[in-house]
């Protein structure tokens, strides 16, 4: 917990903690880490793409590599745990094994990613897309704020863009991933359970509709005569909601806006976005499909016209069962439940899945909050985390 609260203190903000990708703080993070990891027995490293890696030789020099991960980096104005709690737990387990003189049957690669909120560039993931070998050369030309290309960044940061495929990891040379993270939500705390064995990935999509209708005076126009966009759209975020639960998937209506936007003005136009996801691809597009084919209804009937523009599409991601299986093993040994829930949330998970086996344990935090300064773990239930993971170090071994 005091590894947390020192990286809390390297933030580009005197008041809060934010810290973007390839920015002086995320070196000085990266500086940090690696002294941690160096005390730990790891040799460190810097990758192509500036994530921090640490290795903890295997007895065999030709043995596969578990790639213990998170990320390093913040939101603006973030919690102290998303991220760096799993990278300092990987740490931790790895302290136990070299304080104690043990090696296993596997190297164990600790990598904090410099980048997987996307805070700075827009694009999520970049960390683990780079050590995935998934990266794509169109990221070289997004900007950030002030105008920094991407490319410039790594340049700035001393990293050489023409590199990066450096970064990439072979298949072949892998065991598994596994991350641990807090829970960002309120279903441990729910449960009375410190920790959680994740068994998949929620796939998301994105869409922004916009509706069409006509702006007339708010005095003249007779109610069953109006064209009333923005009608049109309450509707559509009452759908959203009854067909989500309908479906058992989860869909947000997080953006909606409307116009010309005056008190005595008919809104002739609004525009709202969806976000919807699920653990099961084809549940979700099933509930979307009924979305869109209702709201086009209620569109038809009210004299409005829908457009609908996808702008996000993210497949689920299902934790390998040998792992799973191996975890709740691992909890029923430790008198714990061998509770299973899914991700809402994406992770770096997501694109190590395109090279390897992933799992992931949740630890509870308190409220559900993350994403916000008052995100909270306990010194209790970081221990179980410290335990469990090292008992599924064991496990893997035997």
């Amino acid at each position: 917990m005091h590894w947390c609260d020192q990286l809390a203190a390297i933030s580009s903000h005197p008041e809060n903690i934010s810290r973007f990708y390839l920015t002086p703080e995320h070196k000085r993070c990266n500086a940090l880490v690696a002294q941690w990891m160096q005390e730990a027995g790891m040799e460190t490293w810097v990758d192509a793409a500036g994530n921090i890696c640490g290795r903890y030789d295997a007895k065999n020099s030709c043995a596969k590599t578990l790639v213990l991960a998170s990320h390093l980096d913040s939101i603006p104005n973030a919690g102290a745990y998303d991220g760096i709690l799993g990278v300092l737990i990987a740490i931790a387990v790895v302290e136990q094994l070299y304080q104690s003189d043990i090696t296993l049957p596997y190297a164990i690669d600790i990598i904090g990613f410099g980048d997987e909120e996307g805070t700075r560039f827009g694009s999520t993931l970049l960390g683990s897309r780079a050590v995935a070998g998934t990266w794509n050369p169109d990221w070289w030309e997004l900007k950030d704020r002030n105008g920094i290309s991407l490319k410039q960044a790594f340049i700035d940061f001393g990293l050489e863009p023409d590199n990066i495929h450096s970064a990439a990891r072979n298949p072949d040379d892998l065991l598994a991933y596994l991350e641990v993270h807090i829970e960002q939500g309120p279903v441990l705390e729910d449960e009375n359970l410190a920790l959680g064995i994740v068994s998949a990935i929620a796939g998301a999509r994105r869409f922004a509709i916009e509706i069409e209708g006509y702006a007339g005076h708010a005095g003249t126009v007779p109610m069953p005569m109006r064209k009333d966009a923005l009608v049109g759209a309450a509707l559509g975020v009452v759908l959203v909601e009854n067909i989500a639960n309908e479906f058992n998937v989860v869909a947000t209506v997080g953006k909606i806006e409307c116009g010309p936007g005056a008190v005595n003005v008919i809104p002739g136009h609004a525009k709202f976005t969806i976000d919807i996801r699920s653990g099961d691809d084809q549940l979700r597009d099933q509930a979307f499909a009924k979305i869109q084919h209702e709201l086009d209804m209620i569109c038809i009937n009210r004299n409005l016209a829908a457009s609908w523009n996808e702008i996000h599409n993210a497949p689920a991601v299902v934790c390998a069962d040998w792992i799973q299986a191996l975890q709740a093993s691992v909890l029923c040994d430790m008198n714990l439940n061998p509770y299973k829930l899914m991700s809402g949330a994406g992770h770096d998970a997501m694109a190590m899945a395109d090279i390897c086996d992933v799992a992931m344990y949740f630890v509870r935090c308190k409220g559900g909050v993350s994403h916000h300064p008052d995100e909270s773990v306990t010194v209790e239930d970081v221990a179980l985390a410290i335990e469990a993971l090292g008992n599924t170090l064991q496990k893997l071994a035997q």
